[in-house]
């Protein structure tokens, strides 16, 4: 199995013609029948623009829509493929990415560069899952000892770290925080070459997540959890899961 370790950013994007948006469409018709969500993810993140500031077919589109660049371009492109979600009766969810340029008007926005693209949606009223990459991207290390640690992209989340998250930002009002439908943990594969390795990453991170989006921030206790947590590891055995071991001998610091 090949391992994608440039990080998976590529200069290559859609070119913004009428055949794109057909073949978009198609695609997505495809989407619509097998899967009944009211959310269609689209993505929208990590996409430059190099290609389009050196096409004369995205720079004539720009001119033509009034656009003030090529970020503005790729909002006219989510805006087009929300416009036809919306035809069929579904929304669109994408990274925060897609605020560039404008947010299209039924948007829910996932916040993955920090909280602060969350922050500014739920301010405009958009739903929002957190997802930033200090708490719940578990491709990154369990540990700052890497010795041991199987290769990742790199990073640092610890259990803990992902224990004491807050999706609800203290910058939103009572109201604002309303938009925040939770949190969402990522495993991007780009360095995993097995389903093991994936139990290994995601447990028991993944454990502490749950809590954090099914409880109240206010009652949450990370050493109670970290008793409880050696508990729930025999059922990790049971069921022959590969977990994180060294997460047990973490202990509050003084």
């Amino acid at each position: 199995m090949k391992l994608e370790k440039d990080g998976g950013v590529f200069p290559e994007i859609y070119a913004p013609s009428e055949e794109t948006f057909k073949f978009l469409e198609d695609v997505l018709t495809e989407v619509i029948a097998l899967f009944p969500s009211k959310l269609i993810h689209i993505g929208g993140d990590e996409a430059p623009k190099k290609q389009w500031e050196a096409s004369k077919l995205a720079q004539d589109i720009i001119k033509r829509e009034g656009l003030k660049d090529e970020h503005e371009l790729q909002s006219y492109f989510i805006r087009r493929i929300e416009k036809f979600l919306n035809s069929k009766g579904r929304n669109i969810i994408g990274w925060d990415e897609i605020l560039e340029g404008g947010l299209a008007p039924n948007a829910t926005v996932m916040s993955w560069r920090g909280e602060k693209g969350g922050i500014q949606a739920a301010k405009m009223h958009h739903n929002v899952v957190m997802t930033p990459t200090r708490f719940c991207y578990f491709d990154f290390y369990q540990t700052k000892d890497r010795t041991n640690e199987p290769l990742a992209i790199g990073g640092n989340t610890s259990v803990e770290q992902v224990y004491s998250y807050n999706p609800s930002p203290k910058e939103l009002t009572k109201e604002e925080q309303k938009y925040i439908l939770g949190a969402q943990a990522n495993v991007w594969t780009e360095y995993i070459k097995t389903p093991e390795q994936v139990e290994y990453m995601v447990l028991p991170r993944l454990t502490a997540l749950s809590e954090v989006v099914w409880s109240s921030y206010e009652t949450k206790d990370w050493n109670d959890f970290q008793t409880r947590l050696i508990h729930l590891t025999k059922r990790y055995e049971a069921l022959g899961l590969n977990y994180a071991k060294h997460s047990l001998e973490i202990k509050t610091e003084k």
